[in-house]
């Protein structure tokens, strides 16, 4: 067994890897750029070492830097994880050419289904059913228009070196196709260092089926069963499954003999996943999955294939670098149950999923029956230059209802402040109807958006609110002499009365809730109170729901979202007033990628202005009107904060 491992990566997986490891006896040395100096994983490992700044490119995806460290901390292997350089070919030949052990398949294999276009010559070798597109070698954009065209529209963009979601696009229009080639490469060549594509027909109601295979060093490769990855929004998952539903038998066999033909074809060793996209319009059947691409890794959603199988695929991973044959021979393998993920994303839905940065003041994840595995502690914090996955949320049921069910009710547990998290949007989608019917293709989220982004609170949040602070005031009128000023005179004290009724300050989320307030009883010991709208409207009850609370603002959680309640009325939020007054604000932190419009140019609403990304996402800001571009601060290559003024718009007369 391998004595000592360094972790090329960092935040969940890297925590993931350590806990394997250690219960293996085997020594873990994390490496961290200067933003990760507190973080978790840094803290947990046997040994740590610094090897550069915040930025990716030049600390976690520096292979000099990586290999440097592994020689000055005397580590025998290199667990690349998945994500920076886990699919690196020249790095993993690094890694052996040093005398190292590569915790990952051989560089050939990462070579050979590294680039799409070669993997599906690879594949169609093999037998293995494929995608209808094209992989020619002229890049030129009359020639991909061309090609476009004879495929026909909708087709889908793809980074011939993409993973991840990254470097993806649709397009449904002929004269799109231009404008989304552009942003594709954009994309490809900042994540992947190519900016070269290919394309594929568009399958009109797609399902993204993937299998987990595992070879070793003795010509040994099974299969895991398959996974079901179509919840997805930008092509980026959001909650994996497995076994996928609606499977039959005779098609899972036929899938998995699929990957395992695939995985063979290549020499592969190690743990990988082929990934399939299905033309689910008639259900899943055999002859309508093609193979899409292999991720020469271990990827995010492996802990619900370890939830079915009872396996620990970290440990397979080490046992098989260290030269042992797989645990387990095919029949040996079974299923049990079904398991569900979720990924807690450090976003806002209600702002267009925009990344969300900043202190973890408040930070609580579900315990008990569910799995969590998760990158940050509260007080901890979430930076602009990493993935904004933030946890994993993983539930086991009976069967694909218990299962989701539990996920549902793990995400409502989710308690983030003041940091924006999509847990309520997990919360809609695990528990929509159609979902837990099994009705899921890779358009599920778009075509049901505005219902699962869509805020919505029962009056607990805020009665707890208001229980709280009345709570706070009594606790100190049960302190006072009643001739003395305390928090509680504006509850109206009375001689020989009760209090009078009085007009409650309120505001939720900076819009102004007004409330009348009447306290009944007149000992300090059973007051009680009656709470109604200025609409007359009564309500008897308060529920203790999760809150932070103190002099100032109170946030009450509930189904995974949060409500901040301040007894001072404000009105308006932060940047209310943008698309009125023509400031374009930068709504995160980032950089300007580009600038599509000058000083002085006319523009039309929905027009795309700049770009700019952040957490390794493109996010176009447009016109909110029709008008001229009045100012424009916003310069390619820039960094900018959030909050900042961009450009601003003066509307047409």
């Amino acid at each position: 067994m391998i004595s000592s491992v360094l972790i090329a990566n960092r935040g969940e997986i890297a925590r993931r890897i350590i806990r394997t490891a250690r219960e293996l006896g085997v020594r873990t040395i994390a490496v961290y750029s200067e933003a990760d100096t507190n973080a978790p994983f840094v803290l947990e490992a046997d040994a740590a070492i610094l090897i550069g700044p915040a930025p990716a490119k030049e600390s976690y995806l520096d292979p000099k830097k990586i290999l440097a460290a592994a020689k000055q901390m005397g580590a025998e292997a290199i667990h690349p994880g998945y994500g920076f350089l886990s699919e690196n070919a020249d790095f993993a030949q690094s890694v052996t050419d040093a005398g190292l052990v590569w915790i990952g398949p051989p560089p050939s294999a990462i070579r050979a289904m590294g680039l799409k276009d070669a993997a599906k010559k690879v594949m169609i070798e093999a037998g293995v059913p494929t995608t209808p597109g094209y992989l020619g070698e002229d890049q030129s954009v009359e020639r991909l228009t061309a090609e476009a065209g004879k495929i026909g529209f909708p087709v889908l963009i793809k980074a011939v070196a993409g993973g991840g979601g990254k470097g993806m696009r649709k397009v449904d229009r002929a004269e799109d196709f231009e404008a989304a080639l552009g942003s594709c490469r954009r994309e490809a060549a900042a994540s992947f260092g190519d900016d070269r594509v290919l394309l594929e027909k568009y399958v009109t109601r797609p399902r993204h089926i993937e299998v987990q295979v595992f070879g070793d060093q003795h010509g040994n490769v099974v299969h895991l069963f398959e996974r079901d990855c179509s919840l997805q929004r930008r092509h980026q998952k959001v909650i994996e499954e497995a076994p996928a539903p609606g499977m039959d038998e005779a098609t899972r066999q036929a899938v998995c003999a699929a990957a395992v033909k695939a995985a063979q074809a290549v020499g592969y060793v190690g743990a990988g996943t082929v990934e399939f996209i299905a033309d689910a319009s008639e259900g899943l059947r055999a002859d309508r999955i093609w193979f899409m691409e292999m991720n020469t890794r271990l990827q995010v959603e492996h802990p619900v294939t370890e939830m079915v199988t009872g396996q620990d695929l970290v440990e397979w991973q080490l046992l098989v670098a260290s030269g042992e044959p797989l645990p387990l021979e095919q029949d040996e393998i079974t299923l049990d149950g079904w398991a569900m993920e979720a990924r807690l994303y450090a976003e806002n839905p209600a702002t267009g999923f925009l990344p969300s940065t900043g202190k973890l003041k408040h930070f609580r994840l579900p315990e008990g029956d569910v799995r969590v595995d998760s990158a940050v502690e509260e007080g901890g914090e979430v930076t602009p230059f990493y993935d904004p996955m933030i946890a994993k949320l993983i539930a086991h049921g009976a069967d694909r209802e218990d299962a989701a069910q539990r996920l549902a009710e793990a995400c409502a547990l989710v308690e983030v402040w003041p940091v924006k998290t999509n847990a309520a949007f997990l919360v809609k989608c695990a528990s929509h109807p159609d979902f837990v019917d099994g009705a899921v293709d890779t358009g599920f989220i778009e075509a049901r958006l505005d219902e699962l982004v869509e805020r919505s609170f029962s009056d607990e949040p805020v009665m707890a609110a208001i229980g709280w602070r009345l709570d706070s005031f009594l606790e100190a009128e049960a302190r006072r002499d009643p001739w003395e000023s305390a928090p509680s005179k504006l509850l109206g004290f009375r001689m020989n009365g009760n209090r009078a009724p009085m007009r409650l300050p309120m505001s939720a989320d900076g819009k102004a809730m007004p409330l009348r307030v009447a306290l009944i009883g007149g000992g300090t010991d059973d007051w009680s109170w009656d709470i109604r709208h200025e609409s007359g409207e009564t309500f008897d009850e308060v529920n203790r729901l999760p809150t932070t609370y103190g002099k100032g603002p109170i946030q009450v959680f509930e189904g995974g979202d949060v409500q901040t309640f301040d007894f001072e009325a404000q009105v308006g939020g932060a940047g209310e007033g943008a698309a009125s007054d023509g400031a374009i604000l930068s709504p995160m932190p980032g950089k300007i990628v580009s600038v599509a419009v000058e000083a002085g140019q006319a523009v039309s609403k929905g027009q795309t202005l700049l770009t700019l990304e952040a957490m390794k996402m493109e996010h176009a800001l447009a016109a909110p009107f029709d008008g001229v571009v009045a100012e424009l601060s916003a310069m390619a290559g820039g960094q900018v904060s959030e909050g900042v003024v961009l450009a601003r718009l003066e509307a047409q007369s």
